[in-house]
């Protein structure tokens, strides 16, 4: 953007009328035409038109539809001398509710009867074909019969009553031939509606008029911002020669209704933010009905207590977004005095004169655009003025001259297992930013393949590649080795350290006569670490990238090793008798802690032992009261007093004193189980090596 010193900018007064800006103005017609545009990579652009008025004067402006609440949210318009400006355009209110807002309402596709009836009172001239003058009275409504042999129709007919010099005359509507209303601001009124019914008529485009107040010639700008198609870039790159060649081109396309005729462009990368607003319908809000007094039913109403209201003071920032330039912004009425040069001469400095072209040859067409910093962006300028017709595109070279590239062949597993693709390393050295975009790539003056370039910084340097090298081959193979190289015991807790060991092995065959250059792309992980080799080429979020020299042929080893550490937490008091036994026996662990571990496996087997003795106390004990079931049974069927019923009854008898034996061993050996286990916890708690 450009700066221009002391550019005044008139407040602008945007006017939503019911009816085309065209409707009103009076003014001159004045021609502003486009002479600047500003395209973002974003997909928006800014359009600036340039030209001069004389006195009030008005410039009319088509869009589509849709670009209205881009108009509306962006457009600035400067007129350093004048003394007003306003923006008027068609309302987007629906056009049976912007028809009813007239004193004639044409909605509905009234008759003549109809729009009669509109205007009582009103005073006329008709002819019919006789010419009467006179007040409408109104109309009403006659029948009469029509006799025809054999049937009588009955015909009715609407007859406008005139208040004439002779008196009340009635009038056939059906006869009128020329009605002309003499009152002048319902024939304005009439007039508008039907040019608002024609205007609403295009669906695509409306206008949007400015209109200038002001005396004498003097320059004026309109800017606004509005949605474009994303500018793209493409590339040509020529490897061969000591110097390899890079040609860049911008592909533009001019998708307005409006001709650029000797426009100065500028073409910003970069994605500034930008959003559509609704600004162009009407919004109304909903309004309660309130009821007359009369006939409201009252209730008493609750208020709940009101916020105090902070006072805040708002200061108004004395800079703009039109173009870049320094704004000042003051009420309309109220102009400040332009500074003394007149902003036509600020603009002998915006447009730069540019040395003719060349011809179309790779090496030798030169760059149409200069580039530079802009806040955070970067600007491409076009240094020779534009001219491109509506609904048209063109291609403008942006970047041309020799640029830092190295060939090589790049290795990714992934991508090709056996061969690697022909590449080129770039270094961004032609002082612009380098937008992303696809490149059209050239070895000895021939077609080599395309590729595809991210977006580049300068001074970056970025891979790209092209084609598949089929002189190289590589075999790849892979080696995992893990290895336990610590152990530590923390309050019954054994922490197991691990080594795992990778080994990455690439066998390089180069089959041509020429030294190559071979980009090696190894995935990286974040939980590994890189043993060898020491160096890296380059290194990505997702990539090792390792660079050799491979001899012509010649078949080289590469090898790339990586470690991790991995951890492993083992609970001892949840472990069995033999895995503690297993666990003795780490080498990482010193003899002390070896020496624990088999001894609290000792204290496991005892409290397993424990444990079976429990159990099978209590199995005894359960067998027996299952059987003392089937005895109690046979009592009760031969009775107690029979000798198989006191049989029952003693060995009944017998099996409760063993029962309440096994309960007094269950009892003692659940004591012993607890008095183990306690003894384990407390002894495996205590561990510390």
């Amino acid at each position: 953007m450009r700066n221009v010193t002391h550019a005044f900018v008139l407040t602008v007064l945007f006017s939503s009328f019911c009816f085309p800006a065209a409707v009103l103005a009076d003014d001159a017609t004045a021609d502003i035409p486009v002479r600047r545009v500003v395209m973002f990579s974003s997909g928006v652009g800014f359009f600036e038109h340039t030209g001069q008025v004389e006195g009030d004067a008005a410039a009319k402006l088509m869009f589509k539809t849709e670009q209205i609440n881009d108009i509306l949210k962006s457009m600035v318009v400067m007129d350093p001398s004048g003394s007003g400006a306003t923006v008027h355009y068609a309302s987007r209110d629906p056009l049976t509710r912007a028809l009813q807002s007239f004193a004639v309402d044409l909605s509905g596709n009234p008759d003549l009867a109809g729009i009669l009836m509109q205007i009582r009172g009103a005073k006329v001239t008709v002819f019919s074909p006789d010419k009467i003058i006179g007040t409408i009275l109104g109309l009403e409504t006659k029948t009469r019969k029509v006799n025809t042999p054999g049937d009588t129709t009955i015909l009715q007919e609407t007859y406008l009553n005139l208040v004439a010099d002779k008196g009340i005359q009635s009038i056939p509507v059906a006869t009128i031939q020329n009605l002309k209303i003499q009152d002048e601001s319902l024939r304005k009124e009439i007039e508008k509606a039907m040019k608002l019914i024609l205007a609403s008529s295009d669906k695509q485009r409306k206008a949007v008029e400015v209109r200038f107040a002001g005396k004498g010639k003097r320059p004026v700008r309109i800017g606004y911002v509005t949605e474009t198609p994303v500018w793209k870039v493409s590339y040509r790159l020529e490897l061969s020669g000591d110097k390899p060649f890079l040609q860049g081109w911008a592909i533009v396309e001019n998708t307005s209704d409006q001709d650029w005729s000797d426009v100065q462009l500028s073409l910003i990368s970069g994605r500034p933010i930008s959003f559509v607003q609704e600004l162009y319908t009407p919004l109304y809000l909903p309004r309660p009905v309130v009821q007359p007094k009369l006939y409201a039913s009252l209730r008493p109403r609750e208020y709940e207590e009101g916020m105090d209201k902070a006072k805040r003071e708002f200061k108004q920032s004395g800079s703009g977004i039109a173009g870049g330039r320094r704004m000042s912004s003051h009420a309309i009425g109220k102009p400040v005095a332009p500074p003394a040069p007149a902003l036509a001469a600020a603009e002998t400095a915006l447009y730069e004169d540019a040395p003719a072209r060349g011809s179309v040859k790779l090496d030798t067409v030169q760059a149409a655009a200069s580039g530079g910093k802009v806040g955070e962006l970067f600007s491409f300028t076009i240094k020779d003025p534009v001219s491109l017709p509506r609904r048209q595109s063109a291609m403008l070279p942006i970047v041309s001259g020799p640029i830092e590239a190295k060939k090589v062949s790049i290795y990714n597993q992934s991508v090709m297992p056996k061969h690697p693709l022909n590449g080129a390393w770039i270094t961004n050295t032609t002082g612009m930013k380098m937008l992303a975009g696809p490149v059209t790539v050239f070895d000895e003056k021939m077609y080599a393949g395309d590729a595809q370039l991210g977006n580049l910084s300068q001074k970056d340097k970025r891979l790209i590649s092209y084609a598949l090298d089929l002189d190289m081959t590589v075999d790849p193979s892979q080696k995992t080795q893990s290895s336990l190289v610590a152990a530590k015991i923390v309050k019954g807790v054994m922490t197991l350290t691990y080594k795992q060991l990778y080994n990455q092995k690439y066998e390089i065959k180069n089959k041509t006569k020429k030294d190559r250059t071979l980009i090696i792309e190894q995935p990286f992980y974040a939980r590994r670490k890189l043993i060898a080799p020491k160096k890296y080429a380059e290194k990505t979020p997702n990539l090792y990238r390792f660079e050799l020299a491979i001899k012509p042929g010649e078949t080289e080893t590469f090898n790339v090793s990586e470690e991790e550490i991995r951890y492993q937490s083992v609970s001892l008091i949840q472990q069995n008798d033999q895995s503690l036994l297993y666990w003795s026996k780490t080498a990482q662990l010193s003899p002390a802690a070896r020496e624990a571990l088999q001894q609290a496996a000792m204290m496991k087997q005892r409290l397993a032992e424990a444990e079976r003795k429990l159990d099978q106390l209590r199995k005894e004990k359960s067998a027996i009261e299952s059987g003392q079931g089937r005895l109690r049974q046979g009592i009760s069927t031969v009775g107690r007093d029979s000798s198989m019923g006191k049989r029952y009854i003693q060995k009944l008898s017998q099996q409760e004193d063993q029962i309440e034996s096994l309960e007094k061993n269950i009892k003692e050996a659940q004591a012993l189980m607890e008095t183990l286990r306690n003894e384990l916890s407390a002894f495996i708690e205590k561990m510390n090596f």
